[in-house]
């Protein structure tokens, strides 16, 4: 990695501390879940919480996490990762899975009833590190950035695969 990737690693790390920051503070304002609560407080919580963090993320757009810098080192990483045969195992997962129809929108859920694309643990551990609390999710040739706990899409970047 290079001096001017880390900085931008930098950068985007800082964006995700930013928005982790907003949504600590709408989930610490919520009630408390017990562990003996039935799945319609769980979806009610879970609803809640969407709801109110898209109000204090009101405005968000598109590249506000995935800058320019950020989406051409994952471009890069993606394009050096997966070449030939990985490649094209890659690409019939992705393609494979029904993600057909999902809209990109940030600060919108992504659709409960469509499937995640898992990300190979391989190139999770090459593309910057974000919060438990979040997961990097492909929709045909695009990555998205979605928050676990309320569906939230974050961020996305078009075209991140090659």
């Amino acid at each position: 990695m290079t001096a001017r990737e880390k900085v931008t690693i930098t950068g985007f790390d800082k964006r995700v501390k930013s928005y982790m920051k907003v949504r600590n503070s709408v989930k610490d304002r919520l009630p408390k879940l017990s562990k003996d609560s039935t799945p319609e407080q769980i979806e009610s919580y879970r609803k809640s919480f969407e709801e109110q963090l898209r109000a204090r993320r009101m405005g968000a757009k598109s590249g506000e996490l995935f800058r320019a810098g950020v989406a051409a080192y994952i471009r890069k990483t993606l394009r050096t990762e997966f070449q030939g045969k990985d490649r094209a195992e890659l690409r019939d997962i992705v393609f494979d899975e029904e993600t057909g129809g999902v809209l990109l929108r940030v600060n919108y859920p992504y659709p409960e009833k469509k499937e995640f694309t898992e990300m190979p643990a391989t190139l999770l551990a090459k593309l910057p590190q974000v919060p438990k609390e979040l997961r990097f999710r492909f929709v045909g040739k695009n990555l998205l950035l979605v928050d676990r706990d309320n569906n939230l899409i974050i961020d996305y970047m078009v075209d991140a695969l090659p």
